[in-house]
């Protein structure tokens, strides 16, 4: 087939594909889908996602389980967000062998719902001496912390006031809250962070009011020793509300996530249906051309792989073996060639009757040219059509195959996602958030191919018929 008669099929194509609306929707979607693949480093905050999506330590700054930040939108009680700051003010002075720096961090704080922590980090070298004071919007200064830190090589510092600082926090409660009430509860499940952040009266305990207003946190370092120094200060404020979904139980970012996994469900899809369906096309108009009993082999080949239930082979496989995505890929390939086999059959048992086959037979041409010149041509159309409503079958069984835990650990995917969902009690938590972004994307994924699919066989399947 010439260039042309490629170019004017396709137009031909493309002027009735376009009058399906749904077929335009899918269409869309599906360049959305593509696009995101494409700026993926560009869309997420965390670029190590794909690499490092279960290295806690990656993720142990943001917040535990909070909600995506519009959230706040829709509720009457505003949370604090989630925030990096760096130091408003810094001030180093060195003298012989020690180095003093001071460093304030402005927030200021306009909501309802106080933050979950507070984490202060640094980089440091040798015995650091810190000491971390908090002045409040009411004048009130409060010693959190004061410690000495001992560092044989440069090394990071991390420091939770929601730990660190329970001491102060208690001693303010039992400056400003009622005896009673503290003789009450346990001084374990007050959460320091809560209290700096709720004004200085009774009632702290049970019925906080939030103290709104701008907070300095002013980080005092002393190192001694040679090339003893504290660099590089930073505030992170770990809101109850993170990005656009929200974090999980182990403070990942689940947009992130989501948007890292959307490259492989395409691949998984794409890939399973291209492959599968060429081979059941091929299978299938050989089968046909060939007919008698290389039909009837081929035709009780194809009804064994049929009665064979794929998912629990992929489930007892990915048990024992642990597979990679690429062994999960061939596994869909190797059962799903079957799906398009009996209707391509069908279809070539006609094609062969037609007079131009029986023309290049009749002129001696070979049975491979005939099949691949004359028969797999006709049926190229249906292969299209086909492939686009295989993409969703392939996606939702890697998803089912990932939800029971048994998929690739290496990778990060909707289904396993999913997966953490149901293992950390996302439901019985009301964790939402968690949930419905993967489910919804495994759905307008379907969506997607399942319109372009369908419009494509509306198109294709009758010029096939009229053949």
């Amino acid at each position: 087939m010439r260039f042309k008669e490629v170019k004017d099929t396709f137009f031909e194509f493309w002027s009735e594909f376009r009058k399906v609306k749904y077929g335009m929707v899918g269409l869309v979607m599906f360049v959305l889908f593509l696009l995101i693949v494409i700026f993926e480093s560009v869309l997420i905050p965390f670029p190590e996602t794909g690499r490092r999506w279960r290295d806690i330590t990656y993720w142990e700054d943001n917040p535990k389980n909070a909600a995506p930040v519009w959230v706040n939108w829709f509720t009457r009680k505003r949370s604090a967000p989630h925030l990096v700051l760096d130091a408003a003010e810094f001030n180093e002075k060195k003298a012989a062998n020690t180095q003093m720096v001071e460093a304030v961090f402005k927030y200021d704080y306009a909501y309802d719902l106080p933050p979950l922590d507070l984490l202060l980090r640094a980089k440091g070298k040798g015995l650091i001496n810190l000491v971390v004071q908090l002045e409040r919007p009411d004048g009130l200064r409060i010693e959190l912390v004061k410690k000495a830190i001992r560092l044989n090589s440069e090394a990071p510092i991390r420091l939770s006031l929601d730990k660190e600082a329970a001491s102060a926090s208690s001693n303010f409660l039992q400056t400003y809250e009622d005896p009673a009430a503290l003789r009450s509860i346990s001084m374990f499940t007050v959460k320091p962070v809560e209290t700096f952040f709720a004004c200085a009266e009774q009632g702290l305990v049970r019925n906080p009011i939030p103290l709104k207003g701008e907070y300095r946190l002013k980080l005092t370092s002393v190192a001694v020793g040679g090339g003893a120094a504290l660099t590089d200060p930073s505030l992170t404020v770990a809101g109850r509300v993170f990005g656009v979904m929200g974090t999980d139980a182990s403070k990942r970012d689940l947009w992130s996530g989501v948007i890292a996994g959307t490259k492989w469900a395409l691949l998984i899809g794409l890939l399973t249906s291209a492959v599968s369906v060429l081979i059941g096309v091929f299978y299938g108009v050989t089968s046909a051309y060939f007919g008698g009993a290389v039909d009837l082999v081929m035709m009780r080949i194809y009804e064994v792989f049929q009665s064979i239930p794929l998912l629990p082979v992929m489930i007892v496989v990915s048990a024992i073996f642990k597979p990679s995505i690429w062994t999960m890929i061939l596994m869909m390939c190797s059962f799903f060639w079957v799906s398009s086999v009996r209707t391509v059959r069908s279809m070539g048992l006609q094609i062969k009757e037609e007079t131009y086959v029986e023309a290049a037979q009749a002129l001696g041409a070979t049975r491979r040219r005939i099949i691949f010149k004359h028969m797999l041509p006709q049926l190229i159309p249906y292969a299209f059509a086909s492939m686009a409503l295989q993409v969703p079958v392939s996606i939702v069984y890697e998803a089912s195959v990932s939800l029971l835990g048994l998929g690739d650990a290496t990778i990060v995917t909707w289904g396993q996602i999913l997966h953490d969902a149901m293992q950390g009690g996302a439901v019985l938590q009301g964790l939402w958030w968690w949930i419905v972004p993967p489910g919804l994307f495994i759905a307008l994924m379907g969506m997607t191919f399942a319109f372009v699919g369908f419009a494509m066989d509306t198109i294709l399947n009758p010029k096939l018929r009229t053949r």
